[in-house]
């Protein structure tokens, strides 16, 4: 992903959610994420709430299995990643 994407994604959401969620703190999350992480339910599952939990947005049960599920079909790929937060950012 590139550099300005990630501060247009991260100011996109601040804007949408009304917070100020910092780049360390999404520096901070994202160090714990390893690549067996985006092959486990329980790890997303738990990854989604620490990023909802950090933006202090609930998430829906249906919405975590959307996630769930775009990520699993996306794997690892950056491109597709970054093609996925776009998609969030609209939402």
């Amino acid at each position: 992903m590139s550099r300005n994407f990630s501060k247009d994604a991260l100011n996109a959401i601040n804007k949408k959610t009304g917070k100020n969620i910092t780049e360390g703190a999404v520096k901070k999350l994202a160090s714990t994420v390893k690549p067996g992480t985006l092959q486990s339910d329980a790890q997303l599952r738990q990854l989604i709430k620490q990023v909802s939990a950090m933006a202090k947005v609930p998430v829906s049960e249906d919405t975590v299995k959307e996630i769930i599920q775009a990520v699993k079909k996306t794997g690892s790929n950056p491109s597709g990643i970054e093609g996925l937060m776009k998609l969030m950012i609209k939402k």
